[in-house]
């Protein structure tokens, strides 16, 4: 992971350097004083992760976060910070900062915080890459890999600990979401090059109805994670998942919809859903 690191402490930027250099976390390929200069920088640049601090005085991280956010889409961000505000920290989420470390920065915080957002941002991209590639194998004459017992026993236990944490796991859809997950690992895909009606009817005799099972229980998932975000933006489940399972802002709109602040609620891709927990299974 390439690591850029803004703050208008030099001696915060040493120490986040170090932290990451002797931690083997990545390489840092540059740092800077001010936001304004490190617009420049990280465009060209185009970091992994960049680590901002919050308050500073010629651009707050916020404001540098939504300014790089436009040209960087796969791009991280933490953020530096001593406030505690829940509004302040709101604001940064709907920004893009995937997480906070909290000064003075404690090298075991930074090692903890960078380790889960590189974990994240290694999902979302290979998730990413699986959806926009169609499985030849899907097509192929060739024999399918059989999947051994204890290969299919260990997916079949990341993805009900998954589905667990999402509180779904007594949803009647769970099972549906299993079978349907299980199917694309027995046979090596995505669901990409067929539609969840199609998927449904491989192994169910009323295959609408199972869809629709299926469609509740993701939706239940997000609903619970947006209750998550709304208690604790922090926690680990909601800033997992929301961006991997699901769509971060579509996440953030079910949470205005709690709040009362919108009539619209957030909105689950169902491929998206079912190929990521298709990754995570594959990647137990």
């Amino acid at each position: 992971m390439k690591f850029y690191l803004i703050d208008d402490d030099r001696n915060i930027l040493n120490i986040l350097k170090l932290i990451i250099t002797t931690r083997n976390l990545g390489t840092v390929c540059g740092t800077s004083l001010s936001g304004c200069d490190a617009l420049e920088d990280v465009r060209l640049l185009a970091p992994d992760i960049i680590i901002v601090d919050l308050l500073m005085a010629d651009m707050d991280g916020i404001t540098f976060v939504r300014k790089a956010d436009e040209f960087l889409s796969e791009t991280a961000f933490i953020m530096l910070s001593q406030v505690s505000s829940k509004d302040m920290i709101g604001s940064a989420y709907e920004a893009g900062v995937e997480y906070f470390i909290q000064k003075p920065v404690n090298s075991v915080e930074v090692e903890n915080v960078i380790a889960k957002v590189s974990r994240q941002l290694s999902m979302q991209r290979t998730i990413q890459k699986m959806q926009n590639i169609f499985m030849d194998e899907m097509s192929s004459n060739s024999p399918e890999p059989e999947r051994t017992t204890s290969s299919a026993a260990a997916s079949r236990t990341v993805l009900t600990n998954i589905l667990q944490r999402l509180g779904i796991s007594g949803d009647i859809g769970s099972r549906d979401i299993v079978m349907a997950v299980e199917y694309l690992l027995e046979h090596d895909g995505q669901i990409n090059d067929m539609t969840l009606g199609e998927l449904c009817g491989r192994f169910s005799d009323s295959p609408k109805s199972m869809e629709q099972r299926i469609r509740r229980a993701a939706n239940t998932g997000m609903v619970n994670l947006a209750h998550l975000g709304i208690e604790d933006y922090g926690n680990d489940i909601f800033t997992e998942y929301s961006n991997t399972l699901y769509n971060f802002e579509q996440v953030r709109r079910e949470m205005d919809y709690i709040r009362g602040k919108s009539d619209r609620h957030g909105n689950v891709k169902i491929k998206n859903f079912l190929n990521a927990l298709v990754v995570y299974s594959q990647n137990q």
